[in-house]
């Protein structure tokens, strides 16, 4: 049977609004800031029954204490540590950061954990030999893993099923509209940021052709054997495109 679970990357609009649209949302706090428990506890309790959640995994996993996104951060961990921390190193600090993710994903129910390693994570033997050794570890949990990586990890896809190929709860994350899923298993994770310009294009609209197109993939995909889909938005546009794009996959999603 086939399930296509359509929504967007954080609340843009009212969550209670946001849940009579939609049965799926990714949480994105959780990738700033270590999860807040009790503030997970309430959404789960707030949220219909059948609501989905899947969650950003904190950047202290994936991104170096240099890297920009962690000014938006409340909680930074203490610089003198800075390289133990990102870019899925197996130090005490990456796993002890893994395990409050875990917790919170335990919170909310999570079906799936977004790993989004920073494009300056390439490839090369170090972090190649790093992503093993993390999803080692982590793959332990029963809870999908997704990785997406970006960088120029996106021209090996080869070296990317090597380390997910590895693991049954590890996934691919793919934008469809820019790389292919390296393998494909019953679930699949989409993320779209938008197309044209680099590796994103927040500001992106996307067109009933490009829907049509997003559908007409699904529908293949279903065909090569995977049966339940994410789609998730994380435009500019996300809550309007990700409501024509319910509507337009509601009749085969029967």
């Amino acid at each position: 049977m086939l399930k296509v679970h359509v929504g967007c990357c954080g609340f843009s609009i009212s969550r209670k609004k946001y849940y009579s649209l939609f049965d799926v949302v990714e949480i994105q706090e959780t990738f700033y800031d270590p999860p807040n428990i009790d503030k997970l506890k309430v959404l789960r309790s707030e949220a219909p029954s059948n609501f989905i959640f899947t969650l950003k995994c904190w950047q202290a996993v994936t991104h170096p204490l240099s890297s920009q996104t962690w000014r938006r951060a409340k909680h930074v961990p203490d610089k003198s540590l800075s390289d133990k921390y990102g870019f899925l190193k197996p130090t005490k600090e990456v796993f002890e950061a893994w395990n409050m993710v875990l917790e919170g994903a335990k919170a909310l129910d999570a079906k799936v954990v977004v790993i989004q390693t920073p494009p300056s994570f390439n490839y090369n033997d170090e972090n190649y030999s790093n992503a093993i050794q993390f999803f080692s570890v982590a793959s332990s949990s029963n809870i999908v893993l997704g990785w997406e990586p970006r960088g120029d990890w996106l021209e090996k896809p080869d070296k990317i099923l090597d380390v997910i190929g590895r693991f049954k709860n590890v996934i691919h994350i793919v934008d469809p509209f820019r790389a292919k899923p390296v393998l494909i298993g019953g679930k699949l994770y989409f993320r779209l940021h938008g197309i044209g310009g680099g590796e994103v294009n927040y500001r992106y609209k996307y067109t009933d052709e490009d829907l049509s197109k997003l559908k007409d993939m699904i529908m293949d995909y279903n065909v090569q054997g995977a049966y339940e889909f994410y789609v998730m938005f994380n435009n500019v546009y996300m809550v309007e495109d990700a409501s024509r794009f319910k509507q337009l996959i509601s009749v085969e999603v029967k």
